[in-house]
């Protein structure tokens, strides 16, 4: 018994090890060779840099591959997208929690059943719209797509909405507030919790998104941060190194996000989960 437990006690550390050099080795990858030349990555293998302070790739990122532009960019989507989202998101969890009709149940069906699909299989279909609204190659195209609220978002400010008590929208009303002005005054500014956690997780996963700007926003004018270093990817190569420097200041603000706001994330969803 005494060599079992021994046994699984090593598998398990064994198991630990695995997964924390699975998880940091990119991450390792990328900064070190954010610090090397094209020359040295490819000769140097994964080895520490020469030289720590050399930035020529964080100069070339922001000088050839634009960043800034692409940091302006995704900031006016970001925006655009998570104020709509909010807005549509609150306003279709306000309609199914509180209001009983009969495609109330059709409706949260088509949420989940458009959740399940793969989004590469409706991708002639969206993009037969995008052409036909005229919003292929504009600012506005990826903004489109990401208005949509999503099932997770719409479960989490139910859970909310279900956890308000009826009688504040009957006082409401007894003192002459239409629906609007009881979602308005009540029932927007009580989901702030969940709000909080959503625009994280939305900011996030619109940041981190290439395929859509890639996709709707071919214009060099319009590239966003994940774009803005695939001018580094040729036919034949790729320069890692001046990507690796891309990457890791993209990678920041996500990060930084993430250590100050992670207890909003964990807090809205375990207070969606218990109400």
């Amino acid at each position: 018994m005494e060599r079992q437990n021994k046994l699984w006690t090593f598998v398990r550390y064994l198991s630990l090890l695995v997964g924390v050099f699975v998880v940091f080795f990119p991450i390792y990858s990328v900064v070190i060779g954010a610090f090397k030349t094209q020359v040295e990555y490819y000769q140097s293998g994964m080895r520490l840099p020469e030289n720590w302070f050399n930035f020529d790739n964080f100069r070339r990122v922001f000088k050839v591959g634009k960043l800034g532009l692409g940091f302006k960019n995704i900031s006016i989507i970001l925006v655009v997208s998570v104020a709509g989202n909010i807005v549509l998101g609150t306003m279709v969890a306000y309609a199914l929690g509180r209001f009983d009709f009969k495609l109330r149940k059709p409706i949260m069906g088509m949420y989940l059943v458009a959740q399940v699909i793969p989004m590469i299989t409706t991708q002639v279909a969206t993009f037969s719209v995008i052409k036909f609204l005229g919003a292929y190659n504009e600012i506005y195209a990826p903004m489109l797509l990401y208005l949509g609220a999503d099932v997770l978002q719409i479960v989490i400010y139910l859970q909310f909405v279900n956890s308000i008590p009826k009688d504040l929208d009957e006082s409401a009303m007894i003192e002459g507030a239409s629906l609007f002005k009881i979602y308005r005054s009540i029932i927007f500014p009580l989901l702030a919790p969940a709000t909080a956690t959503l625009i994280i997780m939305k900011t996030i996963s619109i940041y981190n998104d290439f395929y859509t700007p890639y996709l709707y926003m071919p214009s060099q004018k319009l590239r966003v941060v994940s774009t803005a270093i695939y001018s580094f990817v040729g036919p034949n190569a790729a320069q890692i190194n001046v990507i690796s420097a891309g990457i890791l200041i993209i990678f920041i603000p996500t990060v930084v996000l993430f250590l100050f706001l992670q207890r909003y994330i964990f807090a809205g969803v375990t207070n969606g989960a218990v109400k």
